[in-house]
């Protein structure tokens, strides 16, 4: 099976700082890969490497076999990457299916209207917004910006979605309905997931694998099993020897 994303050894400084630090990672089609890490690890730099929206200093970005290092973000979207934002910025004065529809209409595909409004109510139905989808975006409760925000992305018809902290900021019962919808996607698409998240419990159960960076460079990557127990992310992020098991309880 060939690689569907293959980065190697990316690094960004920004004056001096190893904001990303020689990073190397994968990701396969179908794929669901948990990024981690205490605030400042370099996260939110590794997405914005990875999706065009600054270059690598050092290091390459591969997907599908061609080489997109500092592509401009519109030409990688083209070749099949969409990606959420940590602050979500819905198209406040349209409707919930007219967001949809813009991202269908510039996503990779770049859809006519008719099959971009086609699109837009598959996706909208997938992420559990259908009976908002004529609400303004505005009037969406932050949980359902945050679904509308995914929604937006898919549209575009994406091979690998990244996703940042799309848990944020939400309860307990809106962080377990962005999980099943999560699983869905995936289940649904087969659509490789690329996910930054700080509730350790749910990338630990929704992730093939997962990478933990810490001061821009890989502290580990592996099964959630086996970063979990790993000595190093005990003491620089989990703090606890027994979370492991905690953490990998569903």
């Amino acid at each position: 099976m060939s690689r569907l994303m293959d980065v190697q050894n990316v690094s960004k400084h920004f004056s001096g700082v190893k904001a990303v630090n020689d990073v190397s990672f994968y990701l396969d089609p179908g794929e669901i890969l948990g990024l981690i890490g205490p605030n400042g690890a370099g996260k939110t730099t590794l997405f914005n490497l990875v999706s065009g929206v600054i270059p690598p200093d050092h290091g390459r970005v591969v997907m599908r076999g061609e080489d997109i290092t500092g592509m401009a973000p519109y030409h990688v979207v083209d070749r099949g990457l969409a990606r959420t934002h940590q602050i979500v910025k819905p198209l406040n004065d349209m409707t919930v299916l007219d967001n949809v529809t813009v991202g269908a209409c510039f996503g990779s595909e770049k859809m006519g209207l008719k099959r971009a409004r086609e699109k837009a109510l598959s996706v909208i139905r997938m992420v559990g917004l259908e009976d908002r989808r004529n609400l303004l975006a505005n009037q969406l409760t932050i949980a359902g910006k945050k679904r509308l925000e995914v929604a937006r992305a898919l549209a575009g018809n994406p091979q690998l979605l990244l996703l940042d902290e799309v848990l944020a900021g939400l309860n307990p019962t809106e962080v377990q309905g962005m999980i099943n919808v999560i699983r869905t996607i995936r289940e649904d698409s087969g659509i490789a997931i690329l996910i930054i998240e700080h509730l350790m419990q749910a990338v630990m159960n929704l992730s093939d694998r997962v990478m933990v960076l810490n001061f821009g460079s890989t502290l580990a990557t592996g099964t959630p099993e086996e970063v979990t127990r790993h000595p190093q992310v005990i003491e620089a992020y989990l703090g606890d020897p027994d979370m492991a098991e905690k953490l990998m309880r569903k």
